[in-house]
């Protein structure tokens, strides 16, 4: 009652009945034979009884709430994830997470790059297409996207600039230019192992790429990158595998991604 001013913010926060709060408080001044409260019921205050035994009491309750944090286990959830995925949209977002799920810990682990399973992880998160989406384990999390983008201020020098590309990703201009139609000019490539490197290499205003939504996402919304013909749909899927018959925490985190992945551009204009 003290710490929180009454009677009944004291019930909600032990999830019990105002009335219940109250006897116990007159027990506790029959036990130790001293008024803790004074004035009116609406309006109780601690008499200087009240205040010395508050000020005794406090750090030992802190003390006792600090160690039962201590030693309390969380729940844990193993998520295997592509490099560049994790490091340009999962770990940006881990804050959030920890904030929503305080009770949960999320561990990543390195996917390789065709890998849908991990043996040691609870989920895995990866863009999928094709058949494999129809596995009853895969958890569709967002449509993706797939842009052009380029650094800001360079929209109108797309003919000047390389072609960036990733060794594992080699087709992403030819797919994107047959999915619409539009040829880009263009006199040179320049490949990357992974696509964050291509990412970061755009970001510098090497030359332009074809990249997902989800990994552009963040540099797009603060303006680094533009996408003159915004996202188009390529027919894949932001995923979670996991099994069937997760656990409550395994649950929890996938509806937590979905979330996550819910914030893709609704049209082409949108990304611009």
């Amino acid at each position: 009652m003290a710490r929180l001013g009454g009677a009944t913010r004291a019930a909600a926060d032990l999830h019990v009945t105002h009335s219940a709060v109250s006897r116990q408080v007159k027990a506790l001044e029959a036990c130790l034979g001293v008024r803790l409260f004074e004035g009116p019921r609406s309006r109780l205050q601690l008499t200087a009884a009240g205040r010395e035994l508050l000020a005794g009491l406090t750090p030992g309750f802190d003390a006792l709430s600090e160690a039962v944090r201590r030693v309390r286990v969380r729940a844990g959830v193993t998520i295997a994830i592509h490099n560049s995925l994790a490091v340009k949209w999962l770990i940006p977002r881990l804050g959030d997470f920890e904030r929503c799920h305080p009770d949960l810990t999320l561990e990543l682990s390195d996917l390789p790059v065709e890998a849908v399973r991990a043996r040691d992880a609870d989920l895995v998160v990866r863009l999928l297409d094709g058949p494999r989406l129809l596995d009853p384990e895969v958890h569709p999390l967002a449509e993706n996207r797939v842009g052009v983008v380029v650094a800001a201020g360079l929209e109108d020098r797309l003919a000047e600039l390389p072609r960036l590309v990733a060794a594992s990703h080699a087709r992403g201009w030819t797919d994107w230019e047959q999915a619409t139609g539009i040829a880009v000019p263009h006199d040179r490539t320049r490949s990357f192992s992974h696509l964050h490197h291509v990412l970061d290499a755009t970001v510098s205003g090497l030359g332009a790429a074809v990249l997902p939504w989800h990994l552009v996402v963040d540099a797009v919304r603060s303006g680094e990158l533009v996408a003159p013909w915004g996202f188009i749909p390529d027919g894949g899927q932001l995923v979670a595998v996991g099994s069937e018959h997760a656990s409550a925490a395994v649950r929890r985190t996938i509806l937590w991604l979905r979330a996550q992945g819910s914030g893709e551009p609704a049209s082409s204009e949108d990304a611009k």
